[in-house]
C-alpha cells in the first residue's frame, strides 16, 4: 500500500543520521487522510492494521527461517500511554513461539548482583526471534543520571559501612541517606548499616 510505504519513509532513520524531533510533525498522517470523517479514518486504520499484521507474520517467518538476525522493538513511554495495547494489537498476528515481551520493572536482587544492564542483555532476542521491551534500560540510565543516590542505595549490602560525604560524587549526603531509607522501607534491607560522615 502506498500509505504504508510513505509512513515507513517518514519514520525511518538511516544509521548515522541526526534528527531533531521538533522538525517532525507528530500528526504524521497525510493531509487527505486527516480530512476524512472519523468513521472513515477508523475503517482505514483497521485495514492498515490488518494488512500490517499479515505482513509482519510473513516477515517473522522469513526472520526465523534465515536465522541470522533478530528484531528488538522498544516501547518507551509514560504510564497509560498505550504501550500494552499497542503490543497487543500490532503483535497479534505473530507466532508467539518466536516472540517474547519483557517488562522492566524495579530491579530484583538477582539483577542487582550482576553487571549494569545484565537484565537487559539476558532479554535480547536470539537470532530468528522478535523481542519486545516494554520500557527499557533507558529509564534506569536516565534516572540514575538525575538521581545518582538511587544507584548507590541499590548496591549497598546489609552490614556495610557507608561513608557519605559531599565529595563522594554521589550527590548530597542527605539524598543518599534518604534513598537508603526509602529502600529499607520498601524492601526491609539493607540492615545493620554503619554510617560515617567525614
Amino acid at each position: 500500500m502506498v500509505l504504508e510505504k510513505k509512513t515507513l519513509d517518514q519514520l525511518k532513520i538511516s544509521p548515522g543520521e541526526r534528527i531533531r524531533l521538533s522538525e517532525h510533525d507528530p500528526a504524521w498522517l497525510p493531509e487527505h487522510v486527516r480530512k476524512l470523517p472519523a468513521e472513515a479514518r477508523k475503517s482505514l486504520g483497521k485495514q492498515l492494521l490488518k494488512s500490517s499484521v499479515e505482513g509482519l507474520a510473513s516477515a517473522q517467518d522469513l526472520l526465523y527461517a534465515d536465522d541470522r538476525w533478530s528484531l528488538l522493538v522498544v516501547f518507551q513511554a509514560m504510564d497509560a500511554a498505550g504501550k500494552d495495547s499497542t503490543i497487543k494489537h500490532v503483535m497479534s498476528g505473530v507466532n508467539p513461539q518466536g516472540c517474547s515481551v519483557t517488562s522492566f520493572k524495579q530491579p530484583s536482587s538477582e539483577d542487582l548482583n550482576h553487571n549494569f544492564l545484565w537484565r537487559t542483555w539476558k532479554a535480547v532476542p536470539a537470532r530468528g526471534q522478535i523481542g519486545i521491551f516494554n520500557r527499557s534500560h533507558y529509564e534506569e540510565v536516565l534516572v540514575v543520571k538525575v538521581h545518582p543516590e538511587l544507584l548507590a542505595a541499590q548496591r549497598i549490602p546489609a552490614g556495610a559501612v557507608v561513608t557519605v560525604s559531599s565529595s563522594s560524587g554521589l550527590g548530597c549526603p542527605d539524598k543518599v541517606l534518604a534513598a537508603i531509607g526509602a529502600r529499607f522501607d520498601a524492601e526491609g534491607h539493607p540492615r545493620g548499616l554503619t554510617t560515617l560522615h567525614p
